[in-house]
């Protein structure tokens, strides 16, 4: 049995090197996707900033705008948190020798992920019922731009999301050594990903709610307003 055990762990240990090659790439990779992504949310809260300054903005923020209460936004956000924090524990209890709950972890970050995706739409729904179309005015047209940017890439997130779980799905199992190294790493790279995300979605939920008055105290601060 001892025999075996070590026969079927050579081969992992002789790629070890390459797959702490493949683990490396695979950060790198989504450090710079999180920079791009970073640089263009940036431009496009740049651009609503300066956008804001023109007369015809009717910002959602107004007392008599949707985002005068932003309840249902709040909820979302929260679901959003509990996706983040269940992926952090999952990555952590990943390392205990049993995995610990990250099965039912990983499960409730993907479901609070989806729940986020829904309420957006709901939001969505609600602010299409009342008239305020993408079409209907500048400030409705980058509210929709953006949260819809940003639930496109939780969309993105998704997919990698259930790779993890299928890979964990699998060391239960038939646990391998290689195995586990390729569900810790799935699962390390969705956290990282979801805390991104959340912090994303943290800014732009406070400029979207923010009221004209702060708008233009940004535009002034970076030179964009009179």
């Amino acid at each position: 049995m001892l025999t075996q055990a070590r026969t079927t762990s050579l081969p992992f240990a002789a790629s070890s090197g390459y797959f702490d090659q493949r683990s490396a790439s695979a950060k790198t990779g989504l450090h710079l996707l999180m920079a791009a992504m970073s640089s263009m949310f940036f431009l496009f809260l740049l651009s609503y900033i300066l956008r804001s300054q023109v007369s015809d903005w009717e910002a959602l923020s107004e007392p008599w705008q949707p985002l005068a209460q932003t309840g249902q936004l709040w909820f979302n956000s929260a679901l959003l948190v509990v996706a983040s924090i269940s992926l952090e524990l999952a990555r952590r209890s990943i390392r205990q020798p049993d995995h610990g709950h990250s099965r039912e972890l990983l499960l409730l970050a993907g479901l609070s992920s989806f729940g986020f995706l829904v309420g957006q739409l709901v939001f969505w729904n609600f602010l299409t019922s009342r008239g305020f179309f993408a079409g209907s005015n500048p400030a409705n047209a980058f509210f929709f731009l953006l949260t819809g940017l940003h639930a496109l890439h939780l969309i993105g997130g998704l997919v990698a999301w259930i790779v993890a779980t299928v890979r964990l799905s699998r060391q239960r199992r038939q646990p391998t050594e290689e195995g586990l190294a390729l569900t810790k790493l799935s699962i390390e790279l969705c956290t990282t990903y979801w805390h991104f995300l959340l912090v994303v979605w943290m800014f732009l939920f406070a400029l979207l709610s923010s009221s004209p008055s702060t708008y233009a105290a940004i535009a002034k601060f970076c030179g964009l307003g009179d």
